[in-house]
């Protein structure tokens, strides 16, 4: 394992005194408090309101007009982290539908049933709600707003990856037939955001925007990268899931530049002093798939008992649509076209985790030093799911990488059973330490390993990591 690959440190960025009085798990708290307030205030305010998805969404477009916005995937969570998920759930399977939708929806339905009343607050109806094929769910959503609320939808249509194998790189013929394809569509949006806030588009303002979003990008990288240090100073699954919801819901916004900021200096302290979040770090694990929002604290506890934590997870690369690599960057002197080709590129890169997961895990492997891989099947989500026992086999065979597959809900709480997933993980563990599982001191790494390398030793590592997962072979 190498620290190669952390980017480049801004000088924003480097450790500084008082680091570590930031905790970024109450940081990250009262922001989403505060979002919850600011919508319930925003039709007081006279503010308009968009419904957008944590994929494929142009937030940017959006907030260059102001509107709040309400991640509907982000309300539902929170009802099964606060623990009263089955509630709307029951309301809307009463309602009529079946235990097998998207559990995520029904809890929406639910909220639409009882007015809009979320356990955080009310959640104002959306002038316009924002739809895409990021997620085969989202535009079957949209419909149901539009029967049950009369609401607005605008629907993006997004490149993803055609096959295995296949990457579009930036600039060439067919990146830059999709970006037209969504620049196009982009400009009806724009046409419609008009429409309805009566204020023209404002460029520069995009630009301001996409100006946030870059800075906050950076240090969201960074923060990713300080996790191949061993041992890790987060928990991608525990940790990581604050992290990505204020990289969502304030993404373009000063707010959530600071906070990314702080965390990145907060946990480069950690890293230099060689503090992780497992005191006895024991084995480094990649976790594949949804969370269990309803009891994401615990299955961590039952691997972190066995010294096991989450280096890493593609959760963490699709529920921030794709934009978690050092090329999504924004051009701001040509905003609305670079817009276009970041999106693509993007959506490329969160769609492929869905269809063609064995080429970015078996990298991500090699990158987070992983003894292990756990896989987390949703049973209400089958997008996510269906494919990952091809993925897993691949792995298996082609990578001799060991793998743990669990299954539960996204917020039902009803298909979580926990003597079944403890006994499975408990297994795991024994069979990870008849392999040999390493002691915490043969694999720390010195403090200063932490300090970020030069851009070329970075490239260096990628393509020996590339050279090897192609020695290894794919199908």
């Amino acid at each position: 394992m190498t620290t190669a690959t952390l980017e480049q440190a801004a000088p924003a960025a480097a450790t500084t005194p008082g680091a570590d009085e930031f905790n970024p798990h109450q940081a990250g708290q009262q922001l989403m408090k505060d979002w919850y307030a600011d919508l319930a205030l925003a039709r007081e305010r006279g503010q308009h309101v968009a419904n957008v998805f944590v994929m494929g969404n142009a937030i940017e477009i959006l907030r260059t007009f102001d509107f709040q916005l309400v991640f509907p995937e982000i309300n539902s969570l929170q009802t099964g982290v606060r623990k009263v998920s089955q509630e709307y759930l029951r309301e809307s399977e009463d309602y009529g539908y079946s235990p097998d939708v998207c559990s995520y929806v029904k809890a929406d339905v639910g909220l639409i049933l009882r007015e809009q009343q979320h356990p955080a607050g009310t959640i104002p109806k959306a002038d316009i709600a924002i739809t895409s094929n990021m997620c085969s769910t989202f535009i079957k959503w949209g419909e149901i707003w539009e029967r049950m609320l009369g609401m607005p939808t605008f629907t993006l249509d997004l490149p993803g990856q055609r096959a295995g194998n296949w990457q579009v790189r930036r600039g060439d013929a067919q990146h830059m037939a999709d970006a037209h394809w969504v620049e196009a569509q982009f400009r009806d949006l724009i046409a419609r955001c008009e429409q309805i806030t009566g204020r023209r588009f404002d460029i520069d303002r995009l630009a301001q925007v996409q100006d946030r979003v870059n800075r906050m990008v950076a240090h969201w990288n960074n923060v990713m990268a300080l996790n191949r240090v061993c041992p890790a100073p987060y928990n991608a699954m525990l940790d990581g899931l604050t992290y990505i919801g204020i990289m969502n819901v304030y993404r373009g916004t000063e707010a959530g530049v600071q906070y990314m900021r702080r965390l990145e200096e907060q946990l480069r302290a950690r890293v230099a002093r060689g503090e992780g979040r497992v005191a006895q770090e024991r084995f480094r694990l990649l976790f594949s798939g949804t969370p269990c929002y309803v009891s994401m604290r615990r299955l961590v506890e039952l691997f972190e008992t066995w010294g096991g934590v989450f280096a890493y997870s593609d959760y963490l690369t699709f529920a921030a649509g794709g934009m978690d690599a050092g090329e999504m960057v924004y051009d701001t002197s040509r905003p609305l076209e670079s817009l276009a080709e970041i999106t693509a590129l993007a959506a490329q890169r969160g769609l492929s985790n869905q269809f063609f997961a064995h080429e970015r895990l078996a990298q991500q492997i090699r990158d987070y030093d992983v003894d292990g891989i756990v896989f987390h099947g949703i049973k209400s989500c089958r997008f996510v799911s269906s494919g990952m026992a091809d993925t897993r086999n691949y792995l298996t065979q082609r990578l001799n990488m060991p793998s743990l597959y669990i299954e539960s809900d996204l917020i039902d709480p009803r298909y979580w059973s926990d003597a079944q997933i403890k006994n499975r993980v408990d297994a795991f563990f024994e069979s990870l330490q008849q392999r040999g599982g390493a002691a915490p001191a043969a694999r720390a790494h010195a403090a200063a390993a932490a300090s970020a390398a030069p851009a070329a030793a970075a490239n260096t590592a990628a393509a020996s990591v590339a050279a090897a997962i192609t020695q290894e072979g794919r199908p």
